[in-house]
């Protein structure tokens, strides 16, 4: 399908210095064309988000008809000269910014300069990430939070009063499902869940009161493929917001913006930090609909430190790089396991026994480091001493950074859940989810083999 059309935001930024006049104008002159170090480039289309860059002798270089994905990793977002001549962005650790004047004061409220007011707002440097990130993903905004789970309870906060209803497919992240049934409950929201990828038994639970679907894509931890252009579909028929976890897909594999969602939300502690050294979060999609989700994470203070958006920052410079590893890692563990006379079943979207393979393969480009397999014939215990066999991988939860992480969704997550409850939901005894990281994928597998036959 032709992707649909995106803008990104023109939204400049300057330091305070130079916005409040401390820096002398006749040496940053403000013309359209002349060298202006805090100017931000990203603009008019996320495949054009690095096309305003300055050339050598100061004036913006010709729009460029589209980016590599790994240039607008690296560069989306930033200015090309910094503060102090540097080549990365500065960490701005200040919990307040100061006016030279009143009058600074006035234009900052009247919109006149672009600029940071106090920390709990916002930061440069999450500034320069929220648009790198939104060039990834093709939107035209996004919302940089403390983490995922800060991320979806900002949107359904945002969006959602008393009397609304919103509508889960079934498989998805517990602490989200939780939020909504345990705590939105409380506050008069109505929380609904259907059969994943069952968009019939959706669609009929739609009422007029219905103001947001949400779904992960791929699941966790079934993984599970939600056919996007059916689920946006949904969502404009019936005059509904959607969202689309994608953490696991990632935007490097699939833009679920292009397919007409609404929202996409990212565990950015995940593949886009990619190194399991910092919690982030993000939502992303169109700077309206943003707008009260940003105001209200300014109230709820679930803001980002200057060093975590540095982290991701950094992270996200070798993101490409890292997502190509995952990518086969996933695919030839995953085929690995399919052949082992002890894995019973393998959930992977990019094996062709996946129920849902022929949609994941129509919308991604790669189907990430994260495999669900159930040990044959093995009690809870059976399955512990697979994974306490495994000598690489790392027993934890999470997933996406560099080193592998294997555990049991059993203990992990699901172990004060009862037995009838853990069924309804997929959790079985003798699952295991693994986490490819970025190691050697000779190493992963013989790892595997020994802690399966050991």
């Amino acid at each position: 399908m032709v992707p649909r059309q995106t803008k990104v935001t023109a939204d400049l930024f300057w330091s305070a210095a130079l916005c409040d006049g401390i820096l002398p104008a006749t040496r940053f002159p403000r013309s359209k064309t002349a060298f202006w170090p805090f100017r931000m480039f990203a603009r008019n289309h996320p495949a054009q988000a690095i096309a305003r860059m300055s050339d050598s002798n100061g004036t913006p270089s010709k729009a460029k008809p589209s980016t590599g994905f790994s240039t607008l990793s690296v560069h989306a977002g930033e200015d090309r000269q910094k503060l102090a001549h540097s080549l990365t962005d500065p960490i701005v650790c200040s919990a307040t910014y100061t006016f030279t004047s009143t009058q600074a004061v006035l234009d900052y409220i009247h919109e006149k300069q672009p600029r940071e007011e106090y920390g709990r707002y916002g930061n440069p440097g999450e500034r320069v990430v929220e648009r790198k990130l939104a060039a990834l993903d093709g939107g035209e905004d996004a919302v940089l939070f403390a983490s995922g789970m800060a991320a979806i309870v900002g949107l359904i906060m945002a969006k959602l009063n008393a009397g609304d209803e919103v509508i889960f497919f079934d498989e998805c992240y517990h602490r989200s499902r939780e939020f909504c049934t345990k705590h939105m409950s409380r506050f008069g929201v109505v929380t609904k869940q259907v059969k994943a990828c069952d968009y019939d038994a959706m669609a009929a639970a739609i009422t007029p009161q219905t103001r947001m679907l949400i779904s992960e894509s791929p699941t966790n931890p079934h993984l599970s493929v939600v056919d996007l252009e059916k689920f946006g579909a949904l969502g404009k028929k019936y005059n509904v917001e959607t969202l689309i976890d994608a953490t696991l897909a990632t935007p490097y594999n699939c833009r679920p913006l292009e397919y007409g969602i609404d929202y996409v939300l990212h565990s950015a502690t995940k593949y886009l930090g990619g190194h399991n050294d910092l919690l982030a979060g993000v939502i992303i999609g169109a700077k309206e609909q943003l707008e009260p989700v940003r105001k209200l994470r300014g109230i709820m203070g679930a803001i980002n430190s200057p060093h975590n958006i540095y982290l991701l920052e950094r992270g996200l410079k070798t993101f490409e790089l890292r997502m190509q590893r995952h990518n086969a890692n996933g695919q030839a563990v995953a085929e690995f396991l399919a052949n082992h006379p002890r894995v019973s079943k393998v959930y992977y979207p990019g094996l062709e026994t996946h129920p849902y393979y022929e949609v994941a393969k129509r919308q991604m480009r790669g189907f990430g480091g994260l495999i669900t397999f159930l040990v044959k014939d093995a009690d809870w215990k059976q399955t512990a001493a697979v994974v306490d066999g495994a000598k690489i991988a790392r027993i934890a939860p999470s997933l996406g950074g560099v080193e592998s992480l294997i555990e049991q969704p059993l203990v992990m997550s699901y172990f004060d859940y009862k037995p009838e409850e853990r069924a309804k939901f997929g959790i079985f005894d003798n699952m295991i989810r693994l986490a490819c990281g970025i190691e050697d994928t000779v190493d992963l597998i013989e790892d595997l083999r020994q802690a399966l036959e050991g």
